[in-house]
This record gives C-alpha cells, structure tokens and sequence, in this order.
C-alpha cells in the first residue's frame, strides 16, 4: 500500500492506497480487488476486505465504502450509523460518492480503476473524508462540496483542510469526446492546463488532476495543502486498475483514511 508524504506526516490519522498486489482475486480482479460490485467472486472479495481491516487495524464491518454512481453525494458517517443493521447501512451508502466522518477508529474509502480519489483531513476538528471524482463528478463539482459540507456540519475553516489527489488516469492518456471537452468548459474548467487538444489527433485530453486541484483551490484549501500523487493509472495498469486497460469488469483498489483512536 502507498501512502501521501504530507498525509504521513500527522500521526493521528491513518490512510494508504492500496495496489493490485496481495489478495486472492484472479482475472481481470487479480489480485487485490476490494470491489465487491464489478463481477468478482464475492468470497474472493470478502477475503480481501479483511485483509485489508486487518492491515489498517480496522474492524471488517468498519470499513466503510459507498456504492458509487458517479454522482457528488456526501454522506455523513454517524455514530447513529453504526448502530444499524448491515442491510441499512447499505442502503445508507448505495447511490454515494463521497463519505465525510468525526469517529474514530472507522475507515471511509472510495474504489477506483481511473477515476480520482481524493482524501479530506481538517486536523482542526479531527475530521476525515474521501471522495470518487470521476469526469461526471468533477463535473458536478464533488470536492468542492466535501469541503462545503466540513465547513457547515462541523465548523472546519477551508484554509485548515488538507487533500490528496490519488492515482487516477492522467491527461496524456484520458482521450475524451467534444461533449465531455464542453461539460468542462460549460462550468469554467476551460483553462489550457485542464483541457487540451492533441494537434496530431485533433483530439481532447482532459487533466482531472488539476480540474480537481483547482475545485479545491475554488473552495479555499490552500495550495500548499494540496497533493497530487501524480500517478497515471492507464500507464502503470500492472500496479493499479484500469477500466480503460482491462474493461469495466476488472478491480478496484481503494484509497482510504481513518482517525486512529
């Protein structure tokens, strides 16, 4: 598993993101897949998870990941939660694309296979969070609403809020039609860093690291909070899942963090 230096560095907190390597997944899945909704063995999956709950010291059923739809749902992990059922908790999660959360000792992750995962920590409050930003949710402007949603339920100030941008697909590699180009620019992330047009194809390559970069900057984080892993999931594929290399049915690897109690 990989960890952000400048995440490292608070020792209240835990987080990593985790590669292909050391689970029992095979296929497209092998070896690490922690995604129990994309066609892997559901044994396979829950073996994995566990792995994982015991790695980061976690309890299996506290290890908390949303049913994505490429949306910019927050939901707010409560102690109340807690208490439910696992049919309930499940449909508390289902249709969820970023999890914000004060407990400790439980883990919020978010599954990725090119898609940019973000982690939220406010070392003020001692409140964590995590969001999956895939195009339609850079779109939407889901980082921005994360640090939104700390500022309102639990008083965070922006300038406060560290991020870290994980491994995703990066620019060179993330081809895109003339309507995902427009969907950008229809909300301003027009700049030449974020969008550009290859002159040999004459097509657009989009930089989602910087377009959620700059929605963090939008929201008032600091620049200097701000990290981005800088790695290309398409290009190193070996490591970490890519949808676009291997094919919607393929793994997931999660970024993660938790409040160590």
């Amino acid at each position: 598993m990989l960890q952000f230096p400048g995440l490292s560095r608070f020792c209240n907190i835990s987080h990593f993101i985790t590669t292909r390597r050391g689970g029992v997944s095979e296929g497209n899945y092998a070896s690490f897949n922690l995604n129990s909704w994309n066609g892997d063995n559901p044994h396979k999956v829950e073996q994995n998870r566990i792995r994982l709950a015991e790695a980061i010291e976690v309890q299996p059923a506290h290890l908390f990941t949303p049913f994505q739809v490429h949306g910019n749902e927050v939901r707010i992990i409560s102690a109340a939660l807690l208490k439910e059922s696992p049919e309930e908790q499940s449909g508390f999660l289902s249709g969820v694309d970023a999890l914000i959360t004060a407990i400790p000792d439980i883990c919020i992750a978010v599954g990725t296979a090119d898609c940019v995962p973000v982690l939220f920590y406010d070392p003020d409050k001692h409140v964590i969070g995590v969001a999956h930003a895939g195009w339609r949710g850079t779109v939407a402007g889901i980082a921005g609403k994360v640090v939104r949603t700390m500022i309102k339920e639990y008083g965070s100030v922006a300038t406060t809020i560290y991020a870290a941008i994980g491994p995703s697909i990066g620019k060179s590699c993330f081809e895109v039609g003339e309507e995902v180009a427009a969907s950008f620019r229809a909300i301003g992330l027009d700049k030449p860093t974020i969008i550009e047009v290859n002159p040999l194809t004459g097509k657009h390559h989009i930089d989602l690291w910087e377009a959620n970069r700059c929605q963090l900057l939008d929201a008032g984080v600091p620049a200097e909070n701000i990290e981005v892993a800088g790695i290309c999931t398409y290009t190193h594929h070996e490591t970490f899942y890519s949808a676009r290399r291997l094919g919607i049915k393929c793994g997931r690897f999660l970024t993660g963090i938790k409040l160590n109690g």
